[in-house]
């Protein structure tokens, strides 16, 4: 590109002509106008790798003000969505992938920092959802915060969930970092704020989502043995969702370890506790009543008027072996989804999700509340190419981990929940929408 100098231009210090000189001046002003309105209007995308020097992260309250995207307060929706399932498809290569980095992404927990401790390949990145029927855009971030814009967003559950949360905070992470506004140092309930679209993104800890407590550290598993009251809100959480507008809901893996039931403050059975009469249930037993006293809860509160999301359990992949026993996840290609099926306890806990939704869902549409599913299920059981496996810490640490393949390397396969959570607000403004435009009764 051929740069001019300022001397020469017909209005430099060469030309001595005032007319021409006022002319071209207003030219300019007119030019410098332009460049500024092109500058406010026309998107801005920061590519990879280019991120703002100036951002808020945990202690640095700078914030990046968000660029107006014109276009992207327009969203369309196929009407095929109403007719297409878009939790059921295939993965397809997606050379555009990842939208952020290790390095650009402070969110990104030690133990799914694939990068960071040395994961040798990168193609688990590079794949996006494709769902039968119907195209699922990826994740724009702008969209989803002209969504959000003055609501807030509550993750309740384990750490899958709060791998999903740190996921959404990078894929949003090219628009603008959230500050901390958390009232407790526990990183187990954190709140995170977007100051120029008054977002609240927080967690809440609670893999069981009832009441409950470590009864001892080891227990038959050496993973602890916990006592559960299936009957009991968890009020870490149950008692802080009135202001939220979206609750995200998760629970699934911690019922594998050793628990006591209880009902009523009486011991009704455990799941692998080996006690003398003590009734062995399966682990489907505990996570029914946990997930109905969980559903029991939000429609039990009087000021709650937000949308509850249930996020269906993501499967582990161990092969070789069990967690505890030398079993690992080291395929680096997703499933088709004709090569894998779900079946077994994964099977079991999947439909007694299903099964407990629809009964919450009913209950609180009585109440006039909302629910809908996440349903990730189907897409992560074909990704075993996306766990951390041994790369969520340095080989040389002398650590008490095992093989990870229950979390999600970020990036990674757990990014395409943003893509659906967003395909799930905007069926949502549709169906308000359509409320509006026909009214019942």
């Amino acid at each position: 590109m051929k740069v001019t100098t300022s001397d020469q231009l017909p209005y430099g210090k060469n030309n001595n002509n005032q007319g021409t000189t006022l002319k071209s001046t207003s030219k300019t002003l007119i030019l410098v106008t332009l460049t500024l309105i092109i500058l406010t209007v026309v998107p801005l995308y920061y590519p990879l790798h280019r991120y703002p020097s100036t951002h808020a992260s945990t202690g640095d309250a700078t914030v990046v003000s968000p660029v107006y995207h014109p276009q992207d307060e327009v969203i369309t929706i196929n009407d095929n969505h109403h007719k297409c399932d878009v939790f059921s498809g295939e993965w397809v290569p997606n050379p555009d992938a990842p939208y952020y980095t290790n390095m650009t992404c402070w969110a990104i927990h030690e133990h799914q920092n694939c990068q960071k401790y040395g994961r040798p390949d990168s193609e688990f990145m590079k794949w996006k959802w494709k769902p039968d029927g119907c195209h699922l855009p990826v994740f724009n971030p702008y969209q989803f915060l002209e969504i959000v814009r003055d609501k807030s967003l509550a993750f309740v559950g384990d750490s899958v969930g709060r791998n999903q949360m740190q996921s959404l905070i990078c894929m949003l992470s090219r628009v603008e970092y959230p500050i901390d506004k958390s009232t407790t140092k526990d990183e187990n309930f954190k709140h995170w704020y977007y100051v120029s679209y008054n977002f609240t993104l927080a967690t809440y800890w609670s893999p069981f989502l009832v009441k409950a407590q470590e009864a001892s550290s080891d227990g038959p598993t050496h993973t602890g043995l916990f006592d559960l009251y299936l009957d009991e809100f968890d009020e870490k959480w149950t008692t802080q969702i009135d202001g939220f507008n979206y609750l995200i809901i998760n629970a699934g893996h911690w019922f594998w370890r050793p628990a006591l039931y209880y009902v009523n403050r009486q011991v009704v059975g455990c799941r692998f506790c080996q006690l003398e009469n003590i009734t062995d249930y399966p682990m489907t037993f505990g996570y029914r009543k946990a997930i109905r006293t969980a559903f029991n809860a939000i429609n039990s509160r009087q000021n709650f008027k937000g949308i509850t999301i249930l996020r269906t359990f993501a499967p582990m992949h161990f092969e070789g072996g069990e967690w505890n026993s030398g079993g690992d996840c080291v395929r680096k290609m997703p499933f088709r989804s004709n090569e894998i099926t779900l079946e077994g306890v994964n099977l079991e806990l999947y439909m007694t999700q299903i099964e407990e939704f629809k009964r919450g869902e009913k209950m609180g549409k009585n109440k006039g509340l909302k629910y809908r599913l996440l349903d990730t299920t189907q897409a992560m059981l074909l990704r075993p190419d996306g766990h951390p496996s041994r790369y969520g810490h340095w080989p040389n640490e002398n650590v008490t981990l095992y093989n990870d393949c229950v979390h999600w390397c970020l990036p990674g396969p757990i990014d395409t929940w943003s893509d659906f959570l967003l395909h799930t607000l905007k069926m949502e403004g549709l169906r308000s929408a359509e409320e509006k435009s026909h009214p019942r009764g």
